[in-house]
């Protein structure tokens, strides 16, 4: 069993290394609950656990300073203790939340102690050392997941006996209530999502997703199909025209590189995937883009004054969407070239540029890639994986990263090539407001399809006698089908939307489902 604990631990250390992989979602509980099921000999119940876990916590995502749950760390053990003790997805949700919340603390001060350090990344950028930046980036990235590893192992030695025979002494009620309680919390996943996206203009397509599912019993996956249709349709998507010359001015308008190849511009794709590894509450991410663009500095700068003054440049605050940030890497690149051509050319307009551009992009990538990519791809898989279907986590990472590494990786190459003339040309076109608007619509069906399709709540009050004893559910049923779940997920976006923290949102409706289920209230 030892040697399970340590690949169980090496999956935690997997998933905690996503920072390095380019927030792949290789670390969500759809993907490291089978792996953890493979390595224990049932990979039915790992995909299953998984999927349960990933409906639990399908909102929480790192957006900004909002550090959530750690899923990985929770979610690992709990598949594996669920595994081990034959207890099942309940008793996972059981011994997940807490570890996550726990987690989730250590991580938050991990991040905290990354800031003190930057002041040694100055020194580096002082001496023009971009050698000591790139190993103090790597070695800052990999102690998270070596010490999330450690607890993980060290939990399943220490706990893993006395948690199984602590696990046999529940009884059935407990782990009845504890069902009911893991069939709400999809709620908060659905509610934060929604704290994304919902708005007057758009909301109406939530509702049309959960009619669809609701009354029409339509998968997940048609909704997201009709989705895209109607977004293209009311965004007004039309094929090339004449008036779209201006795009094609933009793609000829290239300089070519006296200095820098095509190589350069990939390596710096590469590196982006690790922008994340440093992350600190101080600079955030700016370790990750000097790591990324060091290739280019590397090759315009020979001599270590010049080198420290471009290094010092970008070590300054930087945060943005990781699914946008090459764009931003490619213009930084073309105007760092641009700089070492020049003597006349303002070194500083660089630091304006990316000031100017990280906000904006990270709101049009994080709308589109944490509310709709991440919202269909979750509704498919997961959808899938409930029913113990391998296809799920596997459906999941492709309709996400497949878009998100195509997109990622020509961005570089936009942004090199065309520069800040080819977002001039899409906010002429308003080719990002459609966008965002379209990227909305369709999260949104989505989302609003999941509370009938993914959420099973229901009531077992019944009223009137023996011989006419009508159960309050079935009247319900005939009204609006899974009004329950959609009364909650809008309960919980309530609360949401009015600054309640994730952590009390997921005990408290661990408590409701519990206490619900109890006095027969929930089923």
């Amino acid at each position: 069993m030892s040697i399970s604990y340590l690949l169980i631990a090496l999956i935690a250390m997997f998933g905690h290394s996503e920072d390095f992989l380019g927030t792949t979602l290789l670390s969500r509980p759809l993907v490291l609950g089978p792996l953890v099921g493979l390595v224990l000999g049932d990979l039915y119940q790992g995909v299953i656990i998984g999927a349960t876990l990933e409906l639990i916590f399908m909102g929480n995502i790192k957006v900004g300073a909002a550090i959530p749950p750690d899923v990985i760390t929770g979610g690992v053990l709990g598949t594996a203790f669920a595994i081990i003790s034959g207890k099942g997805p309940a008793i996972a949700l059981a011994i997940a939340v807490p570890v996550s919340i726990l987690a989730e603390m250590l991580i938050s001060s991990l991040f905290v102690f990354r800031a003190v350090i930057n002041k040694k990344f100055n020194q580096y950028a002082d001496a023009g050392d971009f050698n000591g930046i790139q190993r103090l980036h790597i070695l800052s990235g990999i102690l998270r997941p070596i010490l999330m590893g450690i607890i993980v192992l060290l939990a399943l030695l220490l706990g893993g006996t006395v948690m199984k025979d602590f696990l046999d002494l529940i009884p059935a009620w407990v782990q009845t209530g504890l069902q009911v309680a893991g069939n709400m919390l999809p709620a908060l996943g659905f509610a934060l999502l929604m704290h994304l996206m919902f708005n007057k203009t758009v909301a109406p397509y939530f509702f049309l997703g959960f009619m669809l599912a609701a009354y029409l019993k339509l998968p997940v996956i048609a909704i997201g199909g009709l989705g895209v249709v109607i977004a293209l349709i009311v965004t007004q998507v039309t094929p090339k025209t004449d008036d779209d010359s201006d795009f094609d001015e933009i793609k000829e308008e290239v300089t070519p590189s006296q200095k820098l190849s095509k190589g350069d511009i990939r390596n710096v794709f590469l590196r982006s995937m690790a922008l994340e590894a440093n992350f600190n509450f101080e600079t955030w991410q700016n370790t990750g883009f000097a790591f990324a663009i060091i290739p280019v500095l590397k090759r315009l700068y020979t001599t270590k004054e010049a080198m420290a003054k471009a290094l010092k440049r970008h070590l300054q605050f930087f945060n943005t969407s990781p699914y946008g940030s090459t764009l931003i890497l490619g213009i930084t690149a073309a105007m760092e070239e641009q700089n070492s051509n020049d003597v006349e050319f303002d070194a500083e307009s660089i630091s304006s540029v990316k000031l100017g551009l990280m906000g904006p992009l990270a709101g049009v990538f994080d709308s589109l890639f944490w509310g709709t990519f991440k919202v269909i791809a979750a509704g498919v898989g997961t959808s899938l994986a409930i029913k113990g279907n391998i296809m799920g986590p596997i459906l999941f990472l492709l309709i996400f990263n497949v878009p998100h590494l195509v997109l990622r990786y020509n961005l570089t190459f936009i942004g090199y090539r065309a520069g800040t003339k080819f977002l001039q040309n899409l906010a002429k076109n308003n080719v990002m407001d459609r966008l965002t608007k379209g990227a909305s619509i369709l999260g949104l069906m989505v989302v609003g399809a999941m509370p009938a399709t993914l959420m099973s709540i229901t009531t077992p009050i019944s009223i009137g006698s023996d011989k006419s004893e009508v159960t309050i559910q079935s009247v319900l049923d005939q009204v609006v089908p899974a009004i329950i779940p959609l009364g909650l997920t809008f309960l919980v976006y309530y609360f949401v939307k009015n600054g309640a923290k994730t952590t009390h949102l997921l005990l408290g409706l661990l408590a409701l489902g519990f206490i619900g289920s109890m006095i027969h209230l929930f089923a």
